[in-house]
């Protein structure tokens, strides 16, 4: 099997809102929408399936989503999942995690994921990228600043010390990271519409005004991981 031919893991570590889910899809068909068709792509759901996870030699990459559960609880699932993780990045194959998925990649590495200080970072927030990201494969040409979707509870509290940061934001001190040379965490979700977006601020804030818009930039990174992945071959 060639590199071009291995598929794109998109592990569903959780389910979007089920109000969300009958008009919008989930965060795994937003994944894929995202990733586009440069290379195929293969979904398994992590709370169900977390043992049948594939030898990283059979991908050629990994897309690890949000969820509504907690690092910090240590589920079962999600600590098989979290070893699996560095398997494959410590196997050179790319890793991408998103909200949940970030915070998995940093305490599969040995970073501190708990409580976000302050309470949750909900909404469409600017992302500010580390002079780090200008050389980084993944953001590389993206602008210094630019908005982007966002909502958790939990944070990555200390990053891995091999760790490089890539982004902040005014609330969140790890938007983004890289580890392991090929192990890539984002805080915020780059598959999220505005419509989608503001879906959760209602469902954590309650009806208000808050001004929610389209994220470009943050979204392209699921179409820039694909085309870095499909480049290695």
């Amino acid at each position: 099997m060639t590199a071009s031919s291995k598929p794109i893991l998109i592990v569903a570590a959780g389910k979007t809102l089920p109000g969300i889910r009958e008009t919008e899809g989930d965060f795994d068909d937003w994944i894929a929408a995202g990733l586009g068709d440069a290379l195929p792509h293969r979904r398994i759901d992590a709370q169900q399936e977390a043992a049948a996870l594939p030898d990283p030699s059979e991908l050629s990459a990994v897309v690890v989503s949000g969820s509504h559960a907690m690092v910090s609880h240590r589920e079962p699932w999600s600590e098989r999942l979290a070893l699996w993780m560095r398997r494959c990045v410590e196997a050179q194959v790319p890793v991408l995690g998103i909200c949940y998925g970030h915070q998995l990649l940093a305490h599969a590495f040995g970073g501190q994921v708990d409580d976000l200080p302050g309470g949750p970072e909900v909404g469409t927030h600017a992302v500010r990228l580390m002079p780090e990201a200008r050389h980084d494969a993944l953001f590389s040409g993206l602008p210094e600043q630019f908005p982007a979707q966002l909502v958790h509870y939990q944070s990555v509290l200390r990053l891995p010390q091999e760790a490089v940061l890539l982004a902040r934001s005014a609330l969140e001190p790890h938007q983004a990271f890289r580890v392991g040379g090929c192990g890539w965490g984002v805080q915020f979700h780059p598959e999220f519409s505005a419509q989608a977006m503001q879906a959760y601020v209602g469902h954590v804030n309650g009806p208000h005004d808050a001004a929610v818009s389209a994220t470009p930039d943050a979204a392209s990174l699921l179409g820039r991981f694909a085309a870095m992945v499909a480049a290695r071959d």
